[in-house]
Parts: C-alpha cells; structure tokens; sequence
C-alpha cells in the first residue's frame, strides 16, 4: 500500500522486453536505504516486486498485463519515473490510500499556468470518468492529486510548486500517456451495489411466483 507522495525520481538504466512482458533496471537513491528482496516500489504509480539490487539500482519483472495497462510499456531507457516505497506502519498518509493497481491510462491534452500552480488536463474513457468525483483523489503516475474539474470527456489536477518540482508529471508532453489509479472506495461501492441488486433479484423468486408461472405445483 501506498500514499502517493512520491520520494524520489528514478531512472530507467535498462529494459529487458521478454515477450509481452519486461525486466527493469531503475537507478535511485532514497528508496535504497532500506530496501530487501521483494520489498514493493511504485514506479510511475505501479507496484513492482524487486528481486535484484545494489547500492544505485534495483531490478523489477513486468508481467505483460501490467505492461497493457499502464504506460511502463512506453518507458525507455533514460527515461524518469516517480518512486516510492509501500508505507510502513504508523506514517503519516500525506496523500491518499494507493493501492499501486492501476485501473488505466490517460492522456495529457493541456497545461495551463496559473500563478504559482499548473492545471493538468487529462482526457480519460468514460469507463474510469465514472470513479472520478469533484474533490476526490486520484493518483496520476503515483502521485495523490485532488480532482479540481471533471466532466464527460475529461479531468484536471492543479500541481504545486513542491509537486512540479519532486515528480515527472510537468516533464510529461502533451500527448504523452500517464497510469490513473481510481480511489478505491468508489469500485467497492460500486460493486456492492451491484452484488446487493443481484441476491435482491434472486429474493424475489418466490414459491408464490414459481407456482404462478408452472414450476410447482
């Protein structure tokens, strides 16, 4: 689990295509100080696995649906990724609760500055416009932003300074592909509601309506 305040920006050292999946060598520093085998880091949102380190990089497998479902897929090397280690118990949750699952992609259509802040314009398919609420949380490429707009076609995120300054997301182009992780909360309500529909339904099969229409006699 994570928060989605992103610790450091990594490098992309290599990439190991292996079919529809992939190895990943990424540099960093801070999420080293502790690390140990099999220990989760988000990378760009996405919770990988580290089987390899040392003391400037650490080595992930990618499967391939992982890979379909987010932009790792597009990474090369040199590029950068956000980072951060799964929250240990007893800190602070600074953003939101972050699962590293990521529901989808989408795609940055504009920046706007505005003072000290840059609105982020993401366009998105309705099948995830659904989870995301004005003044709800989301995290984009791993980091927790709060929803400030959102319609039928797309949503915005204002960054500040801070969050410019420690991610990737404003080194992004127009264009450019980005993870988006739903808050969870909105998929188990929504998957309750439909469950609870269900067994209703079910409910209604009386033995009054099985006689009624011939099953029983």
């Amino acid at each position: 689990m994570f928060t989605g305040i992103v610790e450091e920006i990594g490098r992309i050292r290599r990439i190991h295509q292996s079919g529809d999946g992939a190895s990943i060598i990424i540099e960093g520093k801070r999420v080293l100080g502790d690390v140990k085998l099999g220990d989760s880091i988000a990378t760009n949102g996405v919770c990988l696995t580290v089987n390899q380190f040392d003391t400037s990089s650490f080595q992930v497998d990618v499967m391939a649906e992982t890979m379909r479902r987010s932009n790792l897929k597009n990474l090369k090397t040199g590029d950068l990724v956000n980072l951060e280690r799964a929250v240990a118990v007893g800190d602070r949750l600074g953003g939101h609760l972050v699962s590293g699952h990521i529901d989808g992609v989408g795609v940055i259509s504009n920046y706007d500055q505005e003072d000290n802040a840059v609105w982020i314009t993401i366009d998105v398919e309705l099948e995830l416009l659904k989870y995301i609420i004005l003044k709800g949380s989301i995290a984009v490429d791993g980091v927790s932003l709060t929803v400030a707009y959102v319609d039928e076609k797309c949503f915005k995120v204002s960054i500040i300074p801070h969050t410019r300054d420690e991610t990737i997301l404003i080194n992004k182009g127009v264009g450019e592909l980005v993870n988006l992780e739903c808050d969870m909360i909105g998929k188990y309500v929504e998957k309750l509601m439909f469950y609870n529909k269900d067994k209703q339904e079910k409910k209604d099969i009386s033995l009054d309506f099985l006689a009624q229409h011939g099953f029983i006699k």
